[in-house]
C-alpha cells in the first residue's frame, strides 16, 4: 500500500507541475501578445478625456484600466494613491475605462458627468467607498452610487441629464475599444510608461514604478 501511495503521489506531483508550467507558459504568451499590442498601439493608453491624477508633465505614467464595480480595483485605489504621495512631481495616474460587471457602465457616465461638475475625485471616492452596497455582482443597485455621489455635493439632476449625452457614450466606447485592442480582459491592468506588470499585484507595481522613477531621473 505504502509503494502504491508513493506512486500515486509522484503522478499527482508530475500532473501539478506539468499544470502550473503550462499555466505559466499561457500567461506568459498572453503577456507578450498583450506587449506587442501596447508597443505598436502605444496612442491607446492615454486619450484626451482620460481623467488624470497628478501633474501632467511628471516623467511616469500609471495608466489603470478599471471598473467601479470592482473589489480589487477599490483594494489598488489607496495603494496607487500612496504611490502618488511618494512621488509627488514624478507620477500621474490616467483611469481608463474597463466596465465587465453589470451596471458599470452606467457609473462610468456618473464619474463623466461629474467631471463636468468639476467634482471628479470626490464622486470616485464615494462610489468606491460605496461599492459594497451597490456593486452585488448580478444584481447591482446603481441607484445607491448616484445617492453616494450626491452626498459629496453634486448636482444628481444635472448629472443624470450629462450622463445621457452622445458625448458621454462617446468616451465609453473609445475606452472599450482600446481596451479590446490592447487585450485588456482583467481589472484592474496596470501600465507603467507602456511596461505592464511582469505578474499581478501590489509589490510588482510599486517595483515597477521604483523602477521607471529611477530611470527618469538619471
Amino acid at each position: 500500500m505504502t509503494s502504491k501511495k508513493l506512486t500515486v503521489s509522484i503522478l499527482l506531483g508530475i500532473v501539478v507541475a506539468a499544470f502550473a508550467f503550462g499555466m505559466y507558459n499561457y500567461q506568459r504568451r498572453v503577456q507578450n501578445s498583450q506587449m506587442e499590442k501596447v508597443s505598436t498601439q502605444d496612442s491607446r493608453l492615454v486619450r484626451m478625456h482620460s481623467p488624470v491624477f497628478g501633474p501632467q508633465s511628471a516623467p511616469v505614467t500609471i495608466v489603470e484600466f478599471f471598473d467601479p464595480a470592482c473589489e480589487t480595483c477599490r483594494a489598488f485605489y489607496p495603494i496607487v494613491k500612496d504611490l502618488m504621495k511618494q512621488y509627488p512631481n514624478d507620477v500621474r495616474l490616467v483611469l481608463r475605462y474597463a466596465p465587465f460587471h453589470a451596471g458599470s457602465d452606467h457609473v462610468v457616465a456618473l464619474l463623466e458627468a461629474a467631471k463636468r461638475q468639476e467634482k471628479y475625485p470626490q464622486v470616485l471616492e464615494a462610489v468606491l467607498a460605496a461599492q459594497p452596497a451597490w456593486a452585488s455582482h448580478g444584481q447591482p443597485n446603481i441607484d445607491l452610487a448616484f445617492k453616494a455621489a450626491e452626498e459629496v455635493g453634486l448636482d444628481l439632476q444635472q448629472a443624470r441629464a450629462d450622463a445621457a449625452k452622445p458625448e458621454v457614450d462617446a468616451v465609453l466606447q473609445q475606452d472599450l475599444e482600446d481596451l479590446t485592442a490592447l487585450e485588456v480582459t482583467k481589472t484592474p491592468t496596470f501600465f507603467v510608461n507602456g511596461r505592464g506588470l511582469p505578474s499581478f499585484g501590489p509589490e510588482q507595481l510599486a517595483a515597477l514604478v521604483v523602477e521607471e522613477v529611477a530611470k527618469a531621473k538619471k
